[in-house]
C-alpha cells in the first residue's frame, strides 16, 4: 500500500476580505491599525494589499464578482467566539484606550485569554470582526 503524504502547511500567506469603501477600509488597516500599503498586481478588479507582519490581508471592492462586503449578521450570543480575524499588537490596554478616545466602540472585552494574552474586539468599516491582543 502507498504512503499517504500530508499537505504541509507553512504559515498564513493572506486573507481577503469583501470592502463596500476601499478608502475607508485603507484608513482603517493602515491609520488606524498601522499596517502598511503594499503594492498591488495590476488585477483587473480594484482592491488593496496590507502587510501585517508576515502576513498580508487583501482587499477586493465588492461587485458582481466579489460578492457583498462584511461577514454577514451574526447570530451567536458571544461574538468572540464567532468568525473573526485576530492581530497581535503591542499593548492592547494602551490600544483600548486609544479607540475609546476616538470613540470607537469596543465590542467585547478588554480581558485576559486564559492563556494570559490581553484581547478585545472592534469591528472594521465592512463589519468583519476584529480581534487585537497583546501576550
Amino acid at each position: 500500500m502507498p504512503e499517504e503524504k500530508t499537505i504541509r502547511v507553512k504559515g498564513i500567506d493572506h486573507f481577503l476580505v469583501v470592502s463596500s469603501d476601499l478608502e475607508k477600509t485603507r484608513a482603517f488597516y493602515c491609520d488606524l491599525l498601522g499596517m502598511e500599503q503594499l503594492p498591488r498586481p495590476d488585477f483587473s478588479f480594484p482592491g488593496l494589499w496590507f502587510e501585517a507582519g508576515n502576513t498580508q490581508v487583501h482587499v477586493n471592492l465588492e461587485g458582481e464578482d466579489a460578492g457583498t462586503a462584511g461577514q454577514g449578521e451574526f447570530t451567536g450570543n458571544y461574538p468572540a467566539q464567532g468568525q473573526h480575524l485576530a492581530f497581535e499588537i503591542d499593548d492592547a490596554a494602551e490600544a483600548a484606550s486609544h479607540l475609546e478616545s476616538l470613540e470607537i466602540e469596543i465590542v467585547d472585552g478588554p480581558y485576559l485569554r486564559p492563556d494570559g494574552p490581553l484581547q478585545f474586539y472592534i469591528y472594521d468599516p465592512d463589519g468583519y470582526l476584529i480581534e487585537l491582543f497583546s501576550r
